[in-house]
């Protein structure tokens, strides 16, 4: 089984009227205004896109904190970076209704507000796609959200049945769900059996700007080994000193204290995934902050301040 997941749109009154991810991809035109409702990958990603093609755009989220399960300083230095850009971006908002007014869709925010669109994009979330397939009647156990539960081969309580992907909500990327499939065809056809490491994965988010990252946030480190050395950095690059653009870069090493390995790597700022790919071999390879400090920059370049960082900020 590899059917993926759906996007799910919020449980309210005239929830109707407004389009996820799958349908902005067939607009036969661009709104004037857009709501953007949510604050994960999705979310941010649209609200770029369309703010980006000059759609005047807001983006609403119900929490305090963007991107929740990032490291926490990425997700507040995207909401000022995209705030800097153009987007509204209002945290600890979500709409309670949608209303058709003329060519308009009339949004009642749960501050008690109203605020007129041309088009309302739902990003609140993805649900595995397992509805209407008989996997209860086979005897294939899910998960509360609908998930076949799998073992560390892919194989779920149906010893002839296996899962991969977004329909096992393990961990959703698409270069995940290729590895996953890459390691049960050696399980099932090649006499391999063939786990995946879902520990230190890098990801990218393709907001504006980029941001990527490879193991642990600050939080999850401090939760799993006490006590954490930080180190990090935020600055102009070389070519917006040239220019107007006060946009900035930031970068984050997470570091066990006891072992002094580099459990965690953070980025924000053009190019972010290109730089985090190659970190993430040192990171995976279990590189320690020594020898990130024994390699030599590239000069002049952003990615040179992973191997210059000296001064634990904590």
């Amino acid at each position: 089984m590899a059917t993926g997941s759906w996007p799910q749109k919020l449980e309210i009154p005239g929830a109707e009227l407004a389009i996820t991810s799958n349908e902005a991809f067939h607009l036969e035109k661009l709104p004037g205004r857009a709501l953007i409702v949510g604050g994960g990958y999705i979310a941010v990603e649209f609200a770029s896109i369309f703010n980006g093609l000059g759609v005047e755009t807001t983006l609403a989220y119900r929490g305090a904190q963007l991107l929740r399960g990032f490291d926490a300083e990425l997700g507040t230095r995207l909401g000022e970076e995209m705030i800097r850009k153009g987007v509204a971006v209002v945290l600890n908002l979500s709409p309670v209704s949608l209303t058709k007014q003329g060519s308009s869709i009339q949004v009642q925010f749960n501050n008690s507000t109203q605020q007129a669109f041309d088009l309302v994009l739902f990003a609140t979330g993805r649900k595995p796609n397992t509805a209407g397939l008989g996997l209860e009647a086979a005897g294939v156990k899910l998960g509360a959200d609908g998930a076949v539960l799998v073992n560390e081969y892919s194989r779920s309580s149906v010893d002839s049945i296996h899962a991969i992907g977004d329909v096992t909500n393990r961990l959703n990327l698409t270069p995940v769900a290729t590895a996953e499939g890459m390691a049960l065809a050696k399980t099932l056809f090649g006499g391999q059996p063939t786990q995946v490491d879902h520990d230190n994965v890098p990801t990218a988010v393709f907001a504006n700007p980029n941001l990527a990252t490879v193991g642990l946030s600050e939080a999850k480190a401090r939760e799993r080994f006490g006590k954490v050395d930080i180190y990090q950095t935020a600055f102009r690059s070389l070519k917006h000193t040239m220019g107007a653009s006060e946009e900035k870069i930031f970068m984050k090493l997470v570091v066990d204290a006891a072992s002094q390995r580099v459990v965690g790597a953070h980025m924000l700022g053009p190019d972010a995934g290109e730089v985090i790919q190659g970190i993430a071999i040192a990171v995976k390879l279990g590189a320690t902050k020594a020898q990130f400090d024994a390699t030599i920059g590239i000069h002049p370049t952003a990615a040179e301040e992973f191997v210059t960082m000296r001064e634990k900020s904590a």
